[in-house]
């Protein structure tokens, strides 16, 4: 009789700790497995419908590899931000500032890496700006001030470069931007094997960003004011502090984007980085992490800015018209956006 009164109890509630455990083990793993079922498709699709396999070869790999990494930090930034419930409209147009800055320092006879901090200096102040102007102005959401910054920040580079482009940067940014590491070789040669070094720069700033959050009381401090800031500011974690760190460090990711796309096209352009910020979001989004705040790891932005350049790429070997890649960004992240939600509405029942 006890028996039969406890178990149909104790089943559900079993049950629900595995399924819990399952969702749990998919947003660790889940979004690696959509860039491999992706991987998968658009190789049997591109034998079926043109008889090659150009998308599996390290060429094709290296040339996804080029185009991610200057995009990469602005989704950084943007993680971090989207990782305290807010976000940052900004980084485009911070970027463009920080790369004109840059470059014309450069051109001014400024030595490269100076120029170069004279531009993480310009996106780190642009973010203390947004910082500042949420927390000491209490406005009731980050999207006004970094807003506002969209057109301070574009307004400034134009007003600097005279709305036109800066040709030639110094030979460390092309390095940065451009450059190659050949392995197995002293010298490069037509049949080395050559990882990108920005694609280098790039994991190496993933790694340091991802031990900053996960190892580092700061980092920590940064999830639980997304998490639930009422209660990290009863716990005594200074919210402001914290939100303001947040938002220099986004707009410094945006300088660091900049040093690298000015490298790649070895130039300065005043209309660098328009409509980047919704790369980054829909990267950050791809990625798992939650509007909601509080929840997303590095990894997984990384992957959701691989499926993004992996999208893009396999549409052009298709042959498919660019404005596809649009849709089905948009798609993908409409179905990431009401997993989110449905797994919040999952967690409070």
């Amino acid at each position: 009789m006890s028996q039969s009164g406890t178990t149909p109890a104790a089943t559900p509630a079993k049950t629900a700790v595995q399924l819990r455990g399952l969702g749990e083990l998919f947003e660790r793993v889940g979004i690696l497995i959509v860039l491999l079922v992706l991987i998968a498709l658009i190789t049997i699709v591109e034998r079926l419908a043109n008889g090659t396999a150009y998308f599996l070869s390290i060429e094709n790999f290296s040339n996804i590899a080029r185009q991610i990494p200057w995009q990469a930090p602005l989704a950084l930034g943007e993680f971090l931000a989207i990782l305290t419930a807010g976000i940052d409209l900004s980084v485009g147009s911070v970027l463009a500032l920080a790369m004109m800055s840059t470059v014309i320092a450069a051109h001014a006879g400024v030595p490269a890496i100076p120029a170069m901090l004279i531009g993480l200096a310009v996106g780190a102040a642009c973010g203390a700006v947004n910082g500042l102007a949420l927390t000491r102005l209490r406005l009731p959401h980050p999207f006004i001030p970094t807003l506002a910054m969209v057109y301070i920040a574009r307004g400034l580079t134009n007003l600097l470069s005279n709305g036109t482009p800066i040709l030639r940067v110094p030979w460390e940014f092309r390095v940065l931007g451009a450059g190659n590491v050949c392995l197995f070789t002293f010298e490069c040669t037509p049949t080395s094997l050559r990882i990108p070094v920005p694609f280098i720069v790039v994991v190496l700033l993933f790694v340091g960003f991802g031990i900053f959050l996960t190892r580092t009381r700061t980092g920590r401090h940064i999830y639980a004011v997304g998490g639930n800031p009422q209660a990290a500011l009863y716990s005594g974690i200074n919210v402001n502090k914290i939100l303001t760190l947040v938002y220099i460090l986004s707009g410094a990711l945006a300088a660091v984007g900049a040093i690298l796309l000015a490298g790649r096209t070895n130039s300065g352009e005043p209309q660098a980085g328009v409509g980047t910020e919704l790369v980054a979001i829909a990267a950050v989004i791809i990625g798992g992490a939650s509007f909601f705040g509080g929840r997303g790891n590095v990894f997984g932005v990384f992957i959701g800015l691989v499926i993004m350049g992996v999208i893009g790429n396999g549409l052009n070997i298709l042959g498919v018209q660019p404005f596809w890649q649009q849709v089905a960004i948009g798609v993908i992240i409409l179905l990431v956006a009401t997993l989110d939600v449905v797994r919040r509405r999952t967690n409070r029942t």
